[in-house]
C-alpha cells in the first residue's frame, strides 16, 4: 500500500525514476482496485449499457480518470530508470506487440548508479543505507 500511496503523492511528477517495485506494485494495487470497483459497479447497476456485457461503469471510470495522470508518471520515471526516454510509453500504441514490449521493458533492472534522470532510487540498497550493512566492517578502512 506504501508504494501505491508514494505514487499517488507524486502524482503528475513525470520527472526523476521509479524503481521495479514502485512501479509494479501500484500496477498491481491499480488493478485490484479496478476489479473491485467494476464489480461494485455491477453489484449496483452502474455500469454502461443496461445488460449488456460492458466490464466498465461509473466507479471505475472515475476512478480510471483520477489515476491517469499518476500512472502515466510512474510509467514515465521507470523509463527513466532504465536509462530511456519517457516517450517510450508510446510504444504501448503499437498494435499487437506493444504492450508486451513495453512490460520487458518496465521489467528491466535499472541502471545502477546516477544517470541522466537522477539519482539511484535503489542506491540505499546497493552500497548499505542505514539499516543496511556496508561493504566493510565498522572500524577498518575502505580501499
Amino acid at each position: 500500500m506504501q508504494w501505491y500511496i508514494d505514487v499517488l503523492k507524486k502524482y503528475a511528477v513525470f520527472s526523476g525514476r521509479a524503481r521495479r517495485k514502485e512501479y509494479w506494485m501500484f500496477v498491481l494495487f491499480n488493478v485490484i482496485v479496478s476489479i473491485i470497483l467494476s464489480i461494485l459497479d455491477r453489484i449496483l447497476g452502474l455500469d454502461f449499457g443496461s445488460g449488456s456485457s460492458s466490464s466498465s461503469g461509473w466507479l471505475s471510470t472515475i476512478y480510471s480518470l483520477a489515476v491517469l495522470l499518476p500512472t502515466i508518471g510512474v510509467a514515465i520515471r521507470r523509463m527513466h530508470d532504465t536509462g530511456r526516454s519517457g516517450w517510450w510509453i508510446l510504444i504501448n500504441l503499437i498494435p499487437c506487440i506493444g504492450w508486451i514490449w513495453f512490460i520487458v521493458l518496465a521489467a528491466q533492472e535499472g541502471n545502477a548508479g546516477d544517470n541522466a534522470y537522477g539519482p539511484d532510487p535503489k542506491a540505499a540498497e546497493r552500497f548499505g543505507g542505514p539499516g543496511q550493512a556496508g561493504p566493510a566492517e565498522p572500524g577498518y578502512p575502505t580501499v
